[in-house]
């Protein structure tokens, strides 16, 4: 009775403890006793004056959609997540799980166990968003669950930020049957459709009945697209057929045939044109055909039909599996939410260098939805040049000038380029006059000419993961010092307006790009134009690919399942 009034009091001195679990040993056998108290402190009241956190809806759990949920202080913000996919994919190693060199399962994580490791609550809800409603800021969702399940799926979110990190699609170009009979690698169920067709290929290929002919036509395998996806899927193939395949059927070995077709005059023609020079002479001699200048005009479930642009004739070609992989285009649900906002005429979401859909207070876009509507310098060079003329005397010295310099480069990305690009210190060097001398101020007809080459090192940004994981990650930056920021703003001065900018607008920063071109090789462009290619660059592949895993999980996994296939080979199950 002792222990027990020890115990009554001490549940009474710290109220916070509400339960035990006390195991005690007593000779003869164990005893387990359950106590739960309830604790005489009144829950804390609701302070009905404290305001009340704004309602933030995210669009997509994408590279840009789980890098801004990553980095986000949920805890400041209502966050609710819509995605008709409750994982996260490691999209750069697709071409791997179509040849089961990794796993599907290897490369996916739920977005649950992501968001739940925030700081803060985020409400995820798995469903397909409809209709953005700007006037009245809602988004309209539907579960995309279709079982006999109970209950409407239909449902709207009411916002006061939208960030959409929805994504593209597939752009067929409106290319003839490219729907019904092509395979694309855009998802992971795409990656494990192929896997599964590229062994019906080799299935149906051995069995009795067929002629040889119809045999190379089953094991003719067409990749339309000589981009960095097509060319790392038709290399995986090439792996899997040469190491895995030929040995489970010997017979049609020599019959397999791997074609890239490409509208441009090389494959890879975003990377240096060492890597694309490279990577044509290696699928040369692994024996992949590579038909540059080729337009696809139809796809049918037999054959595939191409114009060669040089000569403007008109070809057909068997084929067993196409793969097509030439670019991305608008969901229909952006396109729509586009036409709202008066962006109908565009390809793609316009932001500015904050992010922020031009036009909208409210709605941000980030990744392969979306490009930065970067201004041209020449547009506001007025307004360049009343900010920096403070004494308005029509005139600006160097120092003057200089005042402003940092505000430029930060707001005018061109403008750090072309410094580059011409190897400058500064832009002061460009007030020298036609001899060469330098002047001591300039006018506003001087500033122009000085200025007037910038702004062609205007790009617009790739549509790739590394963009859209940055993007995410500023956005969410941006979101955690909202209030700091706009008593204190930290972005550059405002050109054409007062004040300073609340924050820095979105820098991209490249970190290079690879490109696997199978047999243990692999070409990479690096920051500062270096360029590696070979045996050593597939294991730098490697360590950065594991490396940036979205978990220790799906690190792990995938490098037990490079190991696996290192000792074992790659899988050839139907499943």
């Amino acid at each position: 009775m002792k222990i027990t009034s020890f115990f009554t009091k001490a549940f009474h001195s710290f109220p916070s403890c509400s339960k035990l679990v006390l195991l005690c040993a007593l000779s003869g056998g164990g005893v387990v006793s359950y106590s739960e108290l309830q604790s005489d402190t009144e829950p804390p009241s609701i302070d009905p004056y404290e305001p009340k956190k704004k309602k933030m809806v995210v669009l997509g759990t994408g590279w840009a959609g789980i890098s801004f949920l990553k980095d986000l202080d949920a805890s400041l913000y209502d966050v609710q997540v819509v995605s008709p996919r409750n994982y996260f994919a490691f999209t750069p190693l697709l071409p791997s799980v179509t040849c089961g060199t990794v796993e599907a399962r290897s490369i996916v994580e739920p977005v649950r166990n992501i968001i739940k490791k925030r700081k803060g609550e985020i409400k995820f809800w798995e469903a397909e968003c409809l209709k953005i409603d700007y006037a009245n800021k809602k988004v309209l969702c539907r579960s995309n669950i279709d079982n006999n399940l109970v209950g409407s799926g239909e449902f709207s979110l009411d916002y006061d930020f939208l960030v959409v990190a929805i994504g593209a699609q597939v752009n067929t170009f409106n290319t003839p049957g490219v729907t019904e009979n092509c395979h694309f690698l855009k998802e992971v169920e795409d990656a494990q459709k192929i896997r599964m067709s590229v062994i019906d290929c080799f299935e149906k290929a051995v069995l009795p009945s067929l002629s040889e002919e119809e045999r190379r036509t089953n094991l003719h395998f067409i990749v339309v697209g000589g981009g960095p996806t097509g060319v790392e899927f038709a290399a995986e193939l090439h792996d899997y057929v040469q190491e895995d395949l030929v040995k489970l059927y010997p017979s049609v070995k020599d019959m397999v045939k791997i074609t890239v077709i490409q509208s441009g005059d090389h494959i890879l023609n975003t990377f240096d044109e060492r890597i694309s020079s490279f990577a044509e002479q290696k699928f040369g001699r692994d024996g992949i055909e590579v038909q540059t200048g080729c337009r696809v005009v139809n796809v049918s479930d037999k054959e595939i039909t191409v114009k060669v642009k040089s000569t403007g004739e008109f070809c057909s070609v068997p084929h067993g599996l196409v793969v097509w992989s030439t670019g991305i285009a608008t969901r229909p649900v952006v396109r729509d939410f586009m036409e709202q906002i008066g962006q109908a005429k565009r390809h793609v979401l316009a932001t500015d260098e904050w992010l922020r859909v031009k036009g909208c207070k409210s709605v941000y876009a980030i990744g392969d939805c979306s490009s930065i509507n970067q201004r041209k310098i020449m547009d506001d060079i007025s307004a360049i040049f009343e900010a920096a003329d403070k004494d308005n005397s029509g005139t600006l010295t160097v120092e003057e000038f200089e005042d402003v310099m940092d505000d430029i480069i930060l707001t005018y990305p061109q403008v750090e380029l072309y410094i580059k690009s011409q190897h400058l210190l500064d832009l002061t060097v460009l007030w020298k006059d036609s001899q060469g001398n330098d002047r001591k101020e300039i006018d506003i007809e001087g500033l122009k000419l000085a200025l007037c080459q910038v702004d062609s090192q205007m790009k617009s940004l790739p549509a790739t993961a590394q963009v859209a994981s940055q993007q995410g990650a500023y956005l969410a930056r941006c979101f955690n010092r909202m209030d700091q920021c706009a008593e204190h703003p930290e972005g550059p001065q405002r050109f054409g307006g007062s004040g300073h900018h609340k924050f820095r607008p979105f820098r991209y920063k490249h970190f290079g790009q690879f490109a696997p071109l199978g047999g243990e090789q692999a070409a990479a462009e690096l920051p500062g134009d270096w360029v590696s290619m070979g045996q050593s660059t597939q294991w730098l592949w490697y360590s950065v690919y594991a490396s940036k895993q979205v978990s220790w999980r799906t690190r792990v996994l995938v490098i037990s399942d490079w190991t696996r296939r290192f000792i074992f080979g790659r899988d050839s199950s139907r499943i």
